[in-house]
């Protein structure tokens, strides 16, 4: 199984492979880019469970894909800025585990 941390490092190895020049952007420009990402993840979204009509050879599984360039932008992010995205996702899952585990309706 991959982890968090292995893509982390693939996308770091082929970054460095590539000789860019910077070789991340600059956290303004990730940002912005995962915006755009969420925004075509949003258009999906919209035109799936709401009324927005789909564009010619849109499908739903691209929303799979468009989640995929989410990803990697936020993989460019911490890779740039030295963090660890496991230890994040570690760190929200035990608040969902403890802080959270009675803030929302359950099943009756």
């Amino acid at each position: 199984m991959s982890t968090l941390t292995a893509f982390q490092q693939e996308i770091d190895d082929f970054l460095e492979e590539q000789k860019y020049d910077p070789k991340y952007w600059q956290p303004h420009e990730l940002v912005a880019h995962m915006v755009e990402e969420m925004g075509e993840i949003s258009r999906i979204i919209n035109r799936e469970y709401g009324p927005k009509p789909p564009k010619e050879n849109e499908t739903l599984a691209q929303l799979e894909e468009e989640m995929g360039d989410l990803l990697v932008a936020l993989i460019c992010l911490a890779n740039r800025e030295g963090l660890k995205l496991e230890d994040g996702l570690r760190s929200t899952i035990q608040k969902m585990k403890t802080r959270d585990l009675d803030r929302f309706p359950r099943k009756k």
